[in-house]
């Protein structure tokens, strides 16, 4: 298993010259002396010798905060990438009006939390009509801060769903589709994919009636 000594970091990896590599040597001592505000302003200007400094010096501090909220190495190990890639587009916006590693700490947490949004469904109950969004499951609109069983129990039940339904579900509500996007990706027409969505949502509800803690359904 990989850890955070040996994680594969695709920006920093290049087929350097002889002569490159001979000057990257020279530069890394001098990048071991800089500050991290010094190090953020030469990584905006391109400078992946900076960069790579600020990933040395950081990347355990993230991980460390990765694994202490999703509770499992190999997403923390995902999510660390992730955070040092967005980092790289982002770095620039360091104005060091705090620490660095506070700003980074927000990054991370913010970084974690949208992977929550993803991973975790947003529950909706519907109208007759099959089109007003109402929340069914209590607490989902904030997904990070489900406790993890309910989760859980949300990711058994979309298991359960008939494949039609579980595809137009996860596409739609899940991955943010539009109907029509759902219909050309399914080879549907927009009626089937609407019709199906309703059906899975109310079908869903049903599920974790039935499977999901009772205070899934407190008042």
């Amino acid at each position: 298993m990989a850890t955070t000594d040996t994680l594969e970091f695709p920006i920093l990896q290049s087929a350097d010259s002889a002569e490159t590599i001979k000057k990257n040597a020279e530069h890394a001592v001098d990048v071991k002396s800089m500050t991290d505000y010094d190090l953020t302003q030469a990584s905006a200007k391109g400078d992946m010798i900076a960069f790579e400094e600020v990933y040395n010096r950081h990347h355990r501090r993230v991980y460390a905060i990765c694994l202490r909220m999703l509770k499992n190495t190999n997403e923390a190990e995902d999510l660390t990438q992730d955070v040092f890639i967005q980092l790289h587009r982002k770095i620039g916006s360091f104005r060091g009006d705090s620490a660095f590693t506070t700003w980074l700490h927000r990054l991370t947490v913010n970084q974690v939390l949208m992977h929550f949004r993803k991973r975790t469904v947003k529950m909706e109950k519907v109208t007759d009509e099959g089109e007003t969004p109402v929340q069914i499951v209590k607490g989902s609109e904030k997904p990070s801060r489900m406790p993890v069983v309910d989760r859980i129990a949300i990711e058994n039940a979309i298991k359960e769903l008939p494949n039609g339904y579980r595809n137009v579900f996860i596409l739609h509500d899940i991955e943010g589709f539009e109907h029509e996007e759902v219909a050309r990706i399914l080879g549907c027409s927009v009626g089937t994919s609407k019709s199906q969505l309703h059906k899975a949502r109310h079908k869903l509800r049903k599920l974790l009636q039935k499977q999901a803690p009772p205070r899934l359904f407190a008042s």
